[in-house]
């Protein structure tokens, strides 16, 4: 299947380069995404565990989602940049 694509991908002119690029920024959502999936799903269920700790949880959640969320923007970013040049 990857291999039809790269094959598609060089004879149409488009270049390897161009197609990695949009492949990786396809990765990198698709990696933020269910990180903060997963982090969500953990909170909430610690939250379940202990109500009483619910604010210091909640906090390290949303600290945690944010350099997720820096950390897929950079990538996608990267990626755009490989793509325009």
């Amino acid at each position: 299947m990857l291999l039809s694509v790269l094959l598609q991908a060089a004879t149409a002119g488009i270049g390897v380069t161009k197609l990695g690029a949009a492949l990786g920024a396809g990765l990198a959502v698709i990696g933020a995404g269910l990180g903060i999936g997963k982090i969500g799903s953990s909170a909430m269920e610690a939250i379940a565990r202990q109500p009483e700790a619910s604010g210091d949880i909640r906090m390290n959640m949303i600290i945690a989602a944010a350099l997720i969320e820096g950390v897929a923007l950079l990538a996608v970013v990267v990626c755009l940049l490989v793509f325009l040049i």
